[in-house]
């Protein structure tokens, strides 16, 4: 039997913002509530129809984001709510659970994607293990037990970036050319943008020159056995990984027979997903590797995409998806061709369910047939990769 089809009604996201910035007196489900009505009121669908909320979100520390999000967002109280924490990956892991609600017939609307309020986010510690003994306070869990190795991620940036051969230098320009397609691309952006508390654009982007790149600190080098000169060639600078974050990023899955009940034409079409593992030593390569399972399943060759977005929490796998795309014949130009991860910020959570938006939005401006393919794709900590294929939908009616 056919796997019935899904379809993408609307998309919509927050602005982007930096720690510590507009967002930062608002908890996640305050960031998405006013995305979810802008989501709703964009597909001319009233709340009384969202049968399921599905949330990423990775730094909440517990609870269930998605049940907060859907009682601040004003939905009825039947409304199921799953919460998803696959870190990096969750905002679009989110996204293909609510696809899978909607083709196996548990659900016919739901809102998918993911929140994340960083600069509200729980200060966590380890319970002591003796009566008299501190809590011992931790910035982030460990991703991979013993014996796999679990490096800060900063080091295994460096590393990729000193065994791939990738020096600061060309770290940083790939850094400050994302940023300037940003700034180029803010006013397409802004129509995919919610406003939440008055922002209503992306506020990170800046204009870089060479003078600035060189005076970036340098926040990781390589612990392998080379020369201190090729250490410092290959260093990770502030300005080649992407800054802690908040933001939501949301789309509203639907069914075909609430496509035709409501009279919803849809923007875009799901057509699959794809979540694979890998070395938990090197996760920010799982992207790609994901990717080309998911567009091989799909008998999709990397030549047919017109929009290709990766959340680039570091410069280098943004160098790395270049090379491989030129290897695929595929067009490395329509990578994150407003920007991406680098330029915008990293809310963990949302930034893979903000990459997909930007397909979601490419795709949407991109004149031509149905037929036109978009490819979001992220990697995650503990050694994971998440890709998603969607398509501009065929008229329903």
């Amino acid at each position: 039997m056919p796997i019935p089809p899904v379809f993408i009604a609307s998309h919509a996201r927050s602005a982007v913002v930096p720690v510590g910035g507009a967002f930062k007196h608002l908890h996640t489900h305050e960031i998405a509530a006013p995305v979810l009505q802008g989501l709703l009121q964009r597909a001319g669908l009233t709340a009384d129809a969202v049968d399921a909320v599905v949330l990423g979100n990775a730094l909440g520390a517990g609870g269930n984001p998605a049940r907060m999000l859907a009682l601040a967002g004003q939905l009825p109280l039947h409304c199921a709510a799953y919460s998803v924490d696959t870190q990096c990956c969750a905002g679009l892991d989110a996204i293909a659970l609510g696809a899978s609600l909607v083709a196996s017939g548990q659900a016919e609307v739901v809102v998918a994607g993911g929140a994340e309020a960083w600069s509200r986010a729980p200060i966590r510690a380890t319970r002591p293990l003796h009566t008299g003994d501190s809590a011992v306070p931790y910035e982030r869990p460990p991703f991979a037990p013993p014996p796999h190795d679990d490096p800060d991620l900063l080091l295994a940036a460096a590393r990729y970036a000193a065994s791939a051969g990738y020096g600061r230098a060309v770290q940083d320009s790939y850094a400050a050319a994302s940023h300037a397609r940003a700034l180029a691309s803010a006013a397409v952006m802004a129509q995919e943008i919610i406003p939440v508390a008055g922002v209503v654009q992306d506020p990170f982007p800046r204009a870089l020159s060479q003078r600035q790149l060189d005076r970036m600190p340098v926040v990781a080098q390589t612990d392998a056995g080379m020369a201190d000169e090729a250490r410092r060639a290959h260093a990770v600078s502030t300005v080649a990984i992407s800054p802690k974050a908040d933001a939501a990023a949301l789309v509203l899955l639907v069914s075909e027979a609430a496509c035709r009940r409501w009279r919803v034409q849809p923007s875009a079409q799901w057509l699959g997903h794809r979540s694979q593992g890998g070395s938990p030593a090197m996760p920010l390569v799982l992207a790609f590797d994901a990717a080309q399972a998911l567009l091989q399943h799909q008998g999709v060759p990397w030549p047919q995409l017109a929009a290709i977005e990766l959340h680039d929490a570091f410069a280098v796998q943004g160098l790395q998806w270049q090379a491989l795309l030129q290897g695929q014949d595929a067009d490395a130009s329509l990578l994150n061709r407003h920007g991406g991860g680098i330029a915008r910020g990293h809310p963990i959570g949302a930034s893979a369910a903000v990459a997909l938006v930007r397909v979601l939005a490419d795709l949407q401006a991109t004149a031509g047939t149905s037929a036109a393919l978009g490819l979001s794709a992220t990697a995650g900590a503990g050694g994971l990769g998440s890709a998603a294929l969607v398509r501009q939908a065929p008229l329903l009616y």
